[in-house]
């Protein structure tokens, strides 16, 4: 199954023509801040005057993974599936900000270590139960990786024919922050300590350990230097199926709110195969997790929140469509100076 997404640079043909329809709003120039080139971004997306954001989805991707059994998170894996419970049952923080905000969710097993039960939100996608631990091993083959971006694409590509264009992606596995940061010291270069952070609350003693096994595993994967052999050495498959998400995404022309630091090591290796789609994506926030700011420098990102959030599961991304709702609001319904005879 060979990658042949095809990702189009947004057009500008309509540029000047959003920015105008922006500038005559009665506001000062450039008064709505971010709110502007919010708006310039959706239109330019949907190549539109007139954007509108329909049947907006989050989707959580949700594995597990072996490097758990090295001691580097404060959580067993367990808690994976059964917080995949509790976003079913609706009630995560995310079940709760997407219900406030009128956004579907949707919950993907990719490799949850457990035999879930059969729900409507629930889509048993599964490549394996759980990853290898890649402190002995590549975490997943070359061929599971690929299998699991086409899963993700599969994914978007069912929400895009149900008449969705406003899609994101959440995550849940014990043990992503330490493929996460793995991920990102290896396609960015950046210290390791710069990209490792307490993921589930680590103390400093826990934290030292961490560290001290993902170098053991950078140690062992020294070959693994191209994106799709960083992912199949230190991914996971919720990891590997969101990347194959943003690209689909992208190649479809839908307008794609990105999470946090877990998400976005994911969106790093999407970029790292091909750059074009980030001029899709929307940063919801900068978390508190460590490395995420200098991940969102990689990016030249300007997040639209900082609340310290450290969840993960898309909660960022429910938090901020309602700005994004404003932003499309603005450029449809608000007054012209010549409509509300205001001079200028």
């Amino acid at each position: 199954m060979p990658l042949n997404f095809v990702i189009s640079p947004l057009s500008s043909t309509l540029n000047t023509a959003l920015q105008n329809k922006i500038d005559q709003k009665t506001k000062p120039l450039g008064s709505l801040g971010q709110l502007e080139s919010l708006a310039l971004q959706v239109g330019r997306c949907q190549n539109s005057l007139s954007p509108s954001l329909n049947k907006p989805c989050i989707l959580i991707f949700a594995g597990d993974h072996g490097i758990v059994e090295a001691g580097v998170s404060a959580y067993p894996q367990t808690v994976t599936a059964q917080m995949v419970a509790n976003f079913l049952a609706g009630g995560a923080a995310i079940s709760v900000f997407a219900r406030q905000h009128g956004i579907d969710l949707l919950i993907v097993d990719a490799g949850v270590n457990a035999d879930l039960n059969s729900h409507p939100k629930l889509v048993d996608a599964k490549i394996g139960k759980s990853t290898q631990n890649f402190l002995t091993h590549p975490a997943m083959s070359a061929e599971a990786c690929i299998k699991a971006l086409h899963t993700g694409a599969e994914q978007v590509r069912r929400q895009y024919e149900g008449g969705c264009n406003c899609i994101g992606f959440g995550e849940m596995g014990i043990g992503n922050t330490s493929s996460a940061a793995l991920l990102m010291h290896r396609l960015t270069g950046l210290s390791l300590v710069r990209c490792v952070g307490r993921g589930t609350g680590l103390n400093n003693a826990q934290l030292q350990h961490k560290v001290t096994v993902l170098q053991r595993a950078l140690n062992k994967h020294k070959d693994a230097t191209e994106p799709l052999s960083v992912l199949a050495a230190f991914g996971g498959f919720e990891v590997a199926m969101m990347v194959g998400a943003y690209l689909k995404a992208a190649e479809l022309g839908m307008l794609i709110l990105v999470d946090g630091f877990i998400a976005g090591t994911a969106l790093l290796v999407a970029h790292r195969l091909h750059p074009q789609v980030l001029e899709y994506c929307v940063f919801s926030h900068v978390s508190s997790e460590q490395g995420h700011q200098a991940l969102l420098h990689q990016f030249k990102a300007k997040p639209l929140l900082n609340l310290e959030l450290r969840l993960g599961e898309g909660s960022g991304i429910a938090l901020a469509y309602p700005l994004v709702q404003s932003a499309v609001m603005f450029l449809n319904e608000m007054a012209t100076f010549a409509e509300a005879g205001v001079d200028h």
